[in-house]
């Protein structure tokens, strides 16, 4: 299986993608955006930022 490694995260507050590389061995609760400063958390549910505002889940969920 083919682990995919980038997201593009969509800042919810402001819209604006980054592509950023997720770590493989651990979820990321945490992310700040590079254009308005959020910080945003996982929504309920999800392990970390990259399940819940990522183009792709995290490489946890993908195993």
């Amino acid at each position: 299986m083919n682990i995919i490694k980038k997201s593009i995260i969509t800042c919810p507050n402001c819209g604006y993608q980054k592509t950023e590389e997720m770590p493989i061995d651990t979820c990321q609760f945490f992310y700040e955006c590079e254009n308005c400063q959020a910080i945003l958390n996982p929504k309920p549910n999800d392990c970390c930022v990259y399940c819940s505002y990522g183009t792709v889940k995290c490489p946890s969920m993908q195993e």
